[in-house]
């Protein structure tokens, strides 16, 4: 798996598979720019017929000298002690007989790769209309062996297709929970570049001395709102990662989850527990109720950020993204939906 920031691992786990049954908001289409003019032309690297297509070490040697970031970064060549475990590990695991089904798999799921590239494209094309000298990383996707699914840095993007396969695959990531798992679609990898970047302190800034839950909230919604109008059409069920029915959930009984967390004092909780409780990747967020889905104090940031778009329409996306007065966005949105009495519960 990755190793990326705290924030980041987090967001990377929270994109979810997109689901056929969508409503009310799921539907809607953020701003939608008009980037005719602007197609970038993004550097795509195919590269996961190369891997298991290697048949001596030397070849393997090779290849890792070619392709640097690839071998240190998505390979992470640090966590080995030698560069001799290094390249007998890989060589061991992309000689395996095992490879040629994720290979075939692959092949079978993602065809030629235009519809990703196409994707990634339109993607980058929205964020060179927010961001004119923005220039797109270059995109390099790979059979991991199911070591790595995505690393991303601020030019380079690798993807390891075979974590991506879906239900249907032979293999699947090992060691995740179901609902977890199920958020490894070809859906999946758009989205989640996507709020990752929109995580990248290159645009989402923030007082790094507000350790509070409300901080973290703003961070991430955010980010979501970044993402949104990156892919404006993707439905909020991929972007937060619940099904349908939880969103539905979540909109109906918004109240309910807001006067949990004013009435055990979460917002401005800097509380590790707290923190873990109402932003951290959990199936469930049982404080609230027992069909609460997790991270939802994360959806809830994201409705303020929304919120507060929605009153200040002169805001620009860039100048949304430079401001790092949490506080400050949570005030001015005019976010408060009812506040009822709950029963008690303990308070960390």
């Amino acid at each position: 798996m990755l190793i990326f920031a705290a924030m980041k691992k987090v967001l990377l786990a929270l994109v979810g598979i997109l689901l056929l049954s969508c409503s009310g908001d799921e539907k809607k289409c953020a701003f939608v720019p008009d980037t005719s003019a602007l197609r970038p032309q993004l550097r795509f690297e195919s590269l996961e017929d190369t891997l298991p297509a290697i048949t001596t070490k030397a070849d393997l040697v090779q290849f890792m000298t070619v392709h640097p970031d690839t071998r240190d970064l998505f390979f992470s060549r640090s966590a080995y002690p030698d560069d001799s475990l290094f390249i007998n590990r890989l060589f061991d695991r992309f000689s395996n007989p095992h490879i040629d089904t994720l290979l075939m798999e692959t092949h079978r799921v993602f065809g030629d790769g235009a519809a990703l590239r196409e994707e990634f494209t339109q993607a980058y094309a929205n964020l060179k209309y927010y961001y004119p000298d923005f220039n797109p990383p270059r995109i390099q996707t790979l059979i991991s062996g199911l070591e790595t699914d995505l690393f991303l840095t601020d030019t380079s993007v690798f993807i390891g297709l075979d974590y991506f396969l879906g239900p249907g695959a032979k293999y699947r990531p090992n060691n995740m929970y179901e609902y977890m798992l199920r958020r490894y679609t070809k859906d999946f990898i758009v989205p989640s570049v996507m709020l990752l970047t929109g995580v990248d302190s290159r645009f989402n800034k923030n007082n790094e001395e507000d350790k509070t839950v409300l901080a973290e909230m703003i961070a991430y919604g955010k980010a979501y709102y970044f993402a949104k109008r990156m892919i404006p059409c993707v439905s909020d069920t991929l972007l937060m990662g619940y099904s349908s029915s939880e969103l539905e959930g979540s909109l109906a009984y918004e109240h309910l989850i807001w006067s949990r967390l004013v009435q055990d004092q979460v917002l401005f909780s800097t509380s590790h527990l707290v923190k873990q409780r109402f932003l951290a990747e959990r199936p469930k967020t049982i404080e609230v109720g027992e069909n609460c889905p997790g991270r939802i104090a994360q959806w809830v940031g994201w409705r303020i950020v929304e919120k507060y778009m929605e009153e200040h329409p002169e805001t620009t996306l860039p100048q949304l993204m430079a401001m790092t007065d949490a506080q400050r966005i949570f005030r001015e949105s005019g976010y408060k939906p009812q506040v009822v009495k709950l029963p008690g519960r303990e308070k960390s």
